[in-house]
């Protein structure tokens, strides 16, 4: 049965970037007679704000936006994630990690060549051979793409637009997969929400296409299943930026009280492209 997703943070109202994704995710599900949960990525607590679940469902049922089941809530499943990390470290492929922000930037000062990705620099790899370590202190735990990649082998995906996509484990560097003061991250937890969903499609924003590669070195790493993609476009503002809770005026909320239709509002997006 084909099932989707759509994730939002409640750490703000859906603005127009939002209600795309969902529709597009929603759409998907519904067009082959299948599932369309939805999922609350709220892993991050510092920033959450409790009116915002609500306020998130109002604005997908005011959009005729339909989930089935209970929306899921990540924080009620810590346990699951913490239980995917001690596999990863059973296999040896994360380390953890003590450097701070700024250590690291001080680092990538020093380096001639600093690595970079797609999404700026990478993680030089501080703590990747330390040997001892504070046992004072609690760590992040981070992948170590060289022995994850030696482990899995060669891996690819496929995204329903750009077809068949080689996974390159090392384009993101050693990404964090558990912060110190949550557990996980949100590469951890996504791809253990998704298995434990079903999902057989993931959709999202084409800015998440990077990550996409870490997810599947995860899903192989963690035995889970392989979804199909669709990274699709983003929704634009008037100076081509993409769209951020900051942009209040195209808020869901904020375009209803101005008086407009669901259906005029799903007509914007064609507007912002």
């Amino acid at each position: 049965m084909t099932t989707t997703r759509f994730a939002p943070s409640p750490t703000g109202r859906l603005h127009l970037g939002h209600a795309y994704a969902a529709r597009v995710a929603h759409d998907l599900a519904r067009k082959k007679g299948g599932r369309f949960w939805v999922r609350f990525e709220d892993i991050d607590h510092t920033r959450v704000r409790p009116e915002y679940y609500d306020g998130i469902l109002e604005d997908l049922q005011w959009l005729g936006l339909q989930w089935d089941g209970e929306p899921w809530q990540q924080l009620d499943r810590l346990d699951h994630y913490q239980g995917a990390l001690e596999k990863l470290k059973e296999l040896e492929v994360v380390y953890p990690c003590f450097c701070t922000r700024k250590e690291i930037e001080t680092e990538l000062t020093q380096i001639t060549n600093a690595p970079h990705g797609p999404e700026g620099p990478l993680y030089p790899g501080t703590c990747r051979g330390l040997g001892e370590f504070p046992q004072d202190r609690e760590p992040a735990w981070r992948l170590n793409t060289r022995k994850a990649a030696q482990l899995a082998g060669h891996l690819s995906f496929h995204d329903m637009q750009h077809g068949e996509i080689a996974v390159v484990p090392h384009l993101l560097g050693d990404v964090i997969l558990a912060r110190k003061d949550i557990g996980t991250s949100y590469h951890l937890a996504v791809v253990i929400d998704d298995a434990a969903q079903e999902v057989t499609h993931v959709t999202r924003g084409e800015d998440l296409l990077p990550s996409t590669h870490v997810h599947r070195l995860l899903q192989s790493l963690l035995g889970l299943s392989e979804p199909d993609y669709l990274h699709h476009r983003l929704i634009l503002d008037d100076s081509g930026q993409r769209l951020a809770k900051r942009h209040d005026s195209l808020a869901i909320a904020t375009l209803r009280n101005q008086g407009l239709t669901s259906f005029e509002v799903l007509e914007l997006l064609c507007q912002h492209r």
